[in-house]
């Protein structure tokens, strides 16, 4: 059965989607609500792909059916295997693969018009080629900006920023001159117009993100994510589907409004993340080595487990370091045994802490940290001065005092937890010889009442695990 897209049924069940998924983004908000808000969101999905199906006689329902089954299979699949670690690369890669569809979309609406019943006599209509332009402008972008940061975040090209001599004369030179080939496709129907705002597009996304360096990563994916959001309801118009521009809409917006939290947190300018090449000074970047050779002090398992369970208070701080070797079962297992010997014990959330936005909060959900336990940095920065342990696993960036007092350092304005002020320091890494995502050196590292736990970090805490027990 085909219903007509303008009956009641379908507006009223596009309605009912539209209020699922806004419940999911609600849900998702929160650790102890995601799984729930994972439901409305498959839910609401559901009802909005029967719903055009049944309304939109675009293909036969095996060739639909097909479609969905390998790209389920290839998401399942592709779910069960994904390490934590490997998220947030694969998060680019999902955006890059939406931009990449609203591309193709935008192609075959303007290929075949009629199919699509945007022509108005014998040429596309005019509203309708600037949607088309909007949706493949802005979906191309995504794509080949979301290969970028996928490339840095899976470590296959460098994590530094990339330079270009004039960038943001290019950069801007170049959004320009796409916004004006839109508007020139509204009056010029032509394949050339389409062809080189694809091609700029395309083009625009790389210069885009390859100025920004690895400590950035966390907002340029929050900001893709709001790029892939308005592709797709650029296509909704296109399209004329109410569930794709609401959809798109409310992907565009969180991701915008979460980009604007993110570059708050990091002391970034909106304006310049938009723009590109924020944050981009030539002495940061991934992977390099430490600045100079300094006295610092070695402990061990036995040393942490003593020290920390003869305290009050005892705050950990994760990071990437904690995903990568997931330690996060380790760690909950050793704040379990504190609490047992009435140490109160806290952990401490940068909101860029790891790859991407809520990576630490994930995996503590996964290792069952109680919620009440976590807190964000404006919650908890203050306590630090009052705590007898400041536990650091895995995280550097976001525990170095270089952003607060550096100016060449590429994190400074970057606000930062103050635990420099806890009474004792211990902090897991696996050398010295390396430094953080940033390419910073951490003068943590050498304070008098820091600890270095040089191991790697699951192995760490098991060790301090089996002392706390003896």
């Amino acid at each position: 059965m085909e219903l007509s897209a303008s009956s009641p049924w379908v507006a009223l069940a596009y309605l009912v989607a539209g209020v699922l998924f806004i419940m999911a983004l609600r849900g998702l908000s929160s650790p102890a609500t995601s799984r729930s808000g994972n439901r409305y969101g498959m839910i609401g999905m559901t009802i909005a792909m029967v719903t055009t199906l049944i309304t939109h006689g675009i293909a036969s329902l095996p060739e639909i059916l097909g479609a969905v089954g390998i790209g389920g299979v290839v998401g399942f699949v592709t779910a069960r295997r994904i390490k934590m670690t490997d998220m947030p690369q694969l998060v680019a890669a999902f955006h890059s693969l939406v931009g990449l569809a609203a591309v193709l979309v935008g192609w075959a609406a303007y290929l075949n018009p009629q199919a699509f019943g945007i022509l108005e006599g014998a040429h596309i209509a005019s509203h309708s080629r600037v949607e088309m332009g909007l949706g493949i402008a802005i979906g191309a972008i995504t794509f080949s900006g979301s290969i970028i940061a996928f490339l840095k975040l899976a470590g296959k090209m460098s994590g530094s920023p990339i330079l270009l001599p004039g960038r943001h004369v290019l950069n801007l030179g170049t959004l320009l001159l796409i916004i004006g080939l839109v508007g020139c496709f509204t009056q010029v129907d032509d394949l050339w117009v389409i062809a080189v705002i694809t091609a700029l597009s395309f083009i625009i996304g790389f210069l885009l993100i390859i100025p920004i360096g690895g400590a950035d990563m966390p907002v340029v994916v929050s900001m893709l994510n709001s790029y892939s959001g308005w592709a797709a309801a650029a296509m909704g118009f296109t399209l004329n589907n109410t569930a794709m521009i609401i959809t798109g809409a409310l992907v565009g917006s969180s991701g915008a409004i979460l980009s604007y939290i993110m570059c708050k947190a990091m002391n970034r300018s909106f304006l310049s993340v938009i723009a590109g090449g924020f944050g981009a000074d030539a002495g940061g970047g991934a992977g390099g080595p430490a600045k100079e050779q300094r006295p610092w002090k070695r402990g061990s398992a036995e040393d942490a487990a003593y020290i920390m369970k003869e305290a009050e208070t005892v705050i950990i701080i994760p990071g990437y370091g904690m995903a990568v070797s997931q330690a996060q079962h380790a760690l909950r297992e050793m704040g379990d045994q504190l609490k047992a010997h009435g140490v109160s014990v806290k952990y401490a959330i940068h909101p860029v802490a790891g790859r991407m936005p809520g990576h630490m909060n994930v995996l503590l959900a996964e290792a069952n940290v109680p919620y009440d336990e976590v807190f964000e940095l404006e919650d908890i920065n203050g306590e630090f001065a009052q705590a007898d342990v400041a536990f650091i696993i895995g995280a550097n960036d976001v525990v170095n005092p270089a952003a607060k007092t550096d100016k060449s350092s590429p994190i400074y304005g970057m606000p930062v937890f103050d635990v420099d002020k806890a009474k004792t320091i211990f902090f897991i890494k696996r050398s010295m010889g390396g430094v953080g995502y940033a390419g910073v050196d951490n003068d943590v590292f050498y304070m008098d009442q820091t600890m270095m736990l040089l191991a790697d970090a699951k192995k760490m805490v098991e060790d301090i695990v089996k002392a706390l027990a003896h």
